[in-house]
């Protein structure tokens, strides 16, 4: 098979033929058809933020795919199902805590990076060794079998057929995954308001709409970048309040709190290593009394000040903090679901291509490519 190599931090990926990957008991093959390329992937390559990768690694986050070999475990899926690979790989050997790594991209601990020598190499290749626990089937074929589509845990109602067909389209899942796993981790409820600090980002604005997908009442999304704000104000309507961040922190504080009109149930935090501690800080304090405050972002990983909250504050206000790192595995069903019951659409989102041989120019157009609704997309085996 082809496949894109980083073979070492700063040179371009380089791709070539590589021997096709053996897979064992407990694993499945899959042909990958499409994965979304993160914004931040050149940051990644260059070292410049010090993920634990090990080249020479075929790298990426998850896909779309095809299977194309199942083991003797697998007692639902098939030769030939479409699939979401999900690259969040949990250790088999600890139920209660286990070691994680991000197949072909991170790992958490010296246990996941372990588990990532033996999972090393993700979707930037024509096939891909998955876990058989972390394939999820998709629903464009229910109509055929709607049976058997339901008994996996998947609606079968019609998709929008620009969403049923198209690969690269559902490997936004890669991106949408992570900030419902912290909306889940909140505990986020019908009708309730929710903030998302980091909303005018590529993981914000997905988890602008996955709160209104899972029916939050008024999303507050504050930001500095005000296109990015009236676009997202035009695309959900008077659900979403827009707040445009001065940069002082009593100011955007009180203009995050006025914005939400009532009290602040949830704040989801999601801003990039760069963004100073000083913003998580202003939009969890937005929270009300019994209110919840996820950590999910990047802050602080690259230095500078730490996130510093007052005690009294969390005490006297019986508050919950909470640190979330990706998902449960459930969540990729559910992820799956909203999109297949229509609550989230995906239809409306920018979809830029590119095959396996053009792979440095989708690092780079991600890159720059960025913002709320753009995915950058390789397509390996097209």
């Amino acid at each position: 098979m082809r496949a894109a190599t980083l073979t070492e931090f700063g040179s371009p990926l380089t791709v070539h033929d590589v021997p096709d990957p053996e897979t064992g008991g407990g694993e499945v093959l899959v042909e990958v058809l499409a994965t979304c390329v993160p914004p931040y992937a050149a940051e990644v390559f260059s070292g410049e933020r010090r993920y634990p990768l090990e080249p020479p690694v075929v790298p990426g986050v998850g896909g779309i795919g095809r299977i194309a070999r199942v083991g003797p475990d697998a007692t639902k899926l098939h030769v030939g199902d479409l699939v979401w690979c999900d690259s969040t790989v949990r250790a088999r050997d600890d139920a209660l805590t286990p070691d994680i790594t991000l197949q072909g991209w991170s790992s958490r601990g010296p246990g996941g990076a372990q588990l990532a020598r033996y999972l090393h190499d993700g979707p930037f290749a024509e096939l891909m060794r998955v876990p058989t626990e972390n394939v999820y089937p998709l629903p464009a074929q229910a109509a055929a079998d709607p049976a058997r589509w339901s008994a996996l845990g998947v609606y079968t109602i019609p998709l929008p057929a620009q969403a049923a067909a198209d690969p690269a389209r559902w490997s936004a899942l890669g991106v949408y995954t992570i900030p419902y796993g912290g909306l889940l981790a909140g505990g986020l409820e019908a009708g309730e308001t929710v903030l998302i600090s980091g909303a005018t980002g590529n993981l914000g604005s997905s988890a602008v709409a996955v709160a209104l997908a899972m029916g939050a009442g008024h999303v507050v999304a504050p930001g500095r970048n005000r296109a990015v704000l009236d676009l997202l104000a035009d695309r959900f309507g008077p659900r979403v309040s827009p707040v445009e961040l001065t940069g002082h922190d009593d100011t955007d504080r009180a203009a995050m709190s006025a914005a939400a009109d009532g009290p602040i149930d949830l704040v989801l935090d999601l801003l990039p290593p760069q963004a100073p501690s000083a913003i998580t800080q202003a939009a969890a304090m937005t929270v009300r009394e019994y209110g919840r405050v996820v950590l999910m972002g990047g802050v602080g990983m690259l230095g500078g000040a730490d996130l510093a909250l007052p005690y009294p504050w969390i005490m006297r206000n019986s508050l919950t903090i909470r640190g979330q790192w990706m998902y449960p595995r459930t969540a990729n069903v559910g992820m799956i679901r909203l999109i297949a019951s229509g609550a989230l659409d995906l239809t409306p989102e920018h979809v830029t291509r590119f095959d396996l041989d053009q792979v440095n120019d989708a690092v780079a157009h991600a890159a720059t490519h960025g913002g709320p609704f753009d995915r950058t997309v390789l397509t390996p085996s097209a």
